[in-house]
C-alpha cells in the first residue's frame, strides 16, 4: 500500500538433500559478483514510507490528473469529512493514494480509479479485512481503520509509523538481517493465527491456477502432474489435521513497515486462507540477494513435516510463475526503450535490468521445480 518495485540476483546452486532430513532442500547460491540491479515493474516507485518524516507539499488539482484527484477527494471526504489532504503518495491509472490529517492524527486514503470488477473486488476484500480486524485483532500490528466505503472502493486508515522494510519488490541488495528477522517473525505470528471460521475466505483456487499456468506454458506437463500429486497428498493430510493457514497473501518486504513498536503489515487485499507456506513462499521469491534468509525460510517450511513442505513447494511454484508472468509482460513493454540521455556509460537500461531479473526468476523456478520432483519422489 505504501511502497514497492523489484531487483535481480544470482543463479542458484543445484538442489541437495538437507543433512539428516530425507526431504528436498532449496539451497540458494551466494550472490554473484555482478551487480544486483533493481527495477520497478509491478508498481511504480513510491514516496517514502508513511512514517518517514513530516508531511509537506501541495496538491496539484489542475488538468486531467487534477480532476482525478478531485474525484478521489470527494469520495474520501464523503466518508471522512475531517480528512484534510496534504500530498499524493502514489497515483496510477488504477488508484490514488493520499496522505493527510484527520484532527491531530495522520491518515492515508486509498481510492480506486479503475472500477473494473477485478480491482473493485480486491478493494472490497481489503476493506472487509480491515473491518474484520476491528472485531478480531491479529497478532501483528495493522493500521487502524478510520472509514471505508466498499461501494465506491474508498478506504481511510491511520498512517502507521515506521520505515518500509524494502522500497522495491525485489530488493536491490539484501536487507539487513535484523529487518528480515523482524519481518519473518511477524509473518510467522500471523500464519499461526486462527481467526473465527467464516471471517475470511480462500482467495486462491489452486487447481484452477495450476491449470491456467499450464495452459499458458508456464508449467510443463510434468509440472502439472507433479503439482497435482502433491495437492492430492496435501488433501489427504488435510482430512486428518486441517491444512489451511491464514496468510497476508502479499507478504512482500515493501508491505511491511518497521517501527520501534514492531512490524506493521499493510496492503491486505489478498488476505485469507491458503495452503501453509504461501507467505513464506512470497518472501522466498523476492529475497534473491539473501541466500541465508532463503535457507532459513526453507527450513521453516520443512520443519512441519512432508505435507507442510509440499504445500510450501506448491505455493512457491505458483508465486514464481506469477512473478515470471508479470515480468515477461514488463520486458515486452520495454523492448523499445533505450537508456536515458545522460545515463552513465556502464548503466543498464530498465529493459535490460528487467531481463536480468526475469532470468533469475526462471532460475529460481527451475530450482523449485527440482524440489517439487524430489518431493514427489519421496511419496
Amino acid at each position: 500500500m505504501y511502497a514497492a518495485s523489484s531487483s535481480v540476483s544470482a543463479p542458484p546452486r543445484p538442489l541437495r538433500p538437507r543433512q539428516g532430513v530425507g526431504v528436498p532442500y532449496l539451497d540458494p547460491a551466494r550472490p554473484a559478483a555482478a551487480p544486483a540491479l533493481g527495477v520497478g515493474v509491478a508498481r511504480p516507485r513510491r514516496a517514502p514510507g508513511p512514517g518517514a518524516g513530516p508531511l509537506s507539499g501541495r496538491l496539484d488539482l489542475s488538468g486531467p490528473q487534477g480532476a482525478q484527484l478531485r474525484a478521489a477527494l470527494v469520495s474520501v471526504q464523503r466518508i471522512c469529512p475531517e480528512f484534510a489532504p496534504v500530498q499524493v503518495l502514489r497515483r496510477s491509472g488504477r488508484s490514488v493514494l493520499l496522505v493527510g490529517t484527520t484532527g491531530r492524527s495522520t491518515a492515508v486514503a486509498k481510492c480506486l480509479v479503475d472500477h473494473s470488477p477485478k480491482w473493485a473486488e480486491r478493494y472490497r476484500h481489503e476493506i472487509a479485512a480491515y473491518r474484520s480486524f476491528v472485531r478480531h485483532r491479529p497478532p501483528v500490528r495493522v493500521p487502524r481503520l478510520i472509514a471505508a466505503d466498499p461501494d465506491n472502493c474508498t478506504l481511510v486508515v491511520e498512517r502507521a509509523p515506521g520505515r518500509v522494510a524494502a522500497l522495491q519488490r525485489h530488493p536491490v541488495e539484501a536487507p539487513p538481517r535484523a529487518d528480515i528477522r523482524a519481518a519473518l517473525g511477524a509473518i510467522c505470528r500471523l500464519n499461526a493465527w486462527r481467526p473465527p471460521a467464516g471471517t475470511f475466505d480462500a482467495p486462491l483456487d489452486y487447481a484452477d491456477r495450476i491449470a491456467r499456468d499450464h495452459e499458458s506454458g508456464l508449467l510443463t506437463d510434468r509440472d502439472l502432474g507433479d503439482l497435482q500429486k502433491l495437492l492430492h497428498g496435501i488433501a489427504q493430510a488435510s482430512g486428518r489435521q486441517g491444512m489451511g493457514q491464514f496468510c497476508h497473501g502479499d507478504a512482500l518486504l515493501s508491505n511491511i513497515l518497521l517501527s520501534p513498536a514492531g512490524p506493521v503489515l499493510v496492503d491486505w487485499e489478498h488476505a485469507g486462507w491458503y495452503l501453509p507456506g504461501y507467505d513464506l513462499a512470497t518472501l522466498w521469491s523476492v529475497l534473491g540477494g539473501a541466500p541465508g534468509a532463503r535457507r532459513q525460510i526453507s527450513q521453516f517450511a520443512q520443519a512441519g513435516g512432508p505435507a507442510i513442505r509440499d504445500a510450501f513447494l506448491v505455493n512457491l511454484m505458483l508465486v514464481l510463475t506469477r512473478e515470471i508472468r508479470a515480468y515477461e509482460t514488463a520486458v515486452q513493454r520495454s523492448m523499445s526503450d533505450t537508456a536515458p540521455t545522460g545515463a552513465h556509460p556502464g548503466a543498464l537500461s530498465a529493459g535490460e535490468e528487467q531481463r536480468l531479473l526475469l532470468r533469475r526468476l526462471h532460475d529460481d523456478c527451475q530450482m523449485a521445480r527440482r524440489a517439487v520432483r524430489a518431493a514427489v519422489g519421496t511419496r
